[in-house]
């Protein structure tokens, strides 16, 4: 059974094990502010689930992850659905998130009901990476 939480102190190694793209500063305060998720299938841990505020106001999900054997079951669009929800009824109208050009991600955005809306490309010797691509979709 798919299950969605709050990340919580204790889940700090599950978090680090799934999520290797945040530092330790940062993963704390997301717990703090309730803004990081562990998605688990009965009591495994599946993936994780995380987000900020682009200009303050609007949810950005900066990550979701599921273990590539879990992937395909439908986690991923349960876990985007309930935070849509949440989003929802915490009063946003919107929010936004992205996906390299290259990723397949895209697909399932789209498929989600996510609309292009731009992008760019980052070229900063240390950071390149191809067309980050955002897409929005109304609550």
């Amino acid at each position: 059974m798919f299950t969605m939480k709050y990340a919580e102190e204790k889940d700090l190694s599950v978090c680090k094990m799934l999520d290797s793209h945040i530092s330790d500063a940062e993963l704390a305060w997301k717990l703090r502010e309730h803004r990081y998720y562990i998605l688990s299938d009965g009591e495994t841990p599946i993936g994780v689930l995380r987000y900020n505020l682009f200009w303050d106001s609007v949810p950005f999900l900066t990550l979701i992850f599921i273990e590539e054997s879990c992937r395909g079951r439908g986690y991923g669009r349960m876990a985007m659905a309930r935070w849509e929800d949440e989003m929802r009824v915490a009063g946003h109208g919107m929010v936004i998130i992205s996906t390299q050009a290259d990723e397949d991600a895209q697909h399932f955005y789209r498929k989600l009901g996510y609309h292009d809306a731009g992008g760019f490309v980052v070229d900063v010797p240390g950071y390149e990476q191809p067309l980050e691509l955002f897409l929005t979709k109304a609550l």
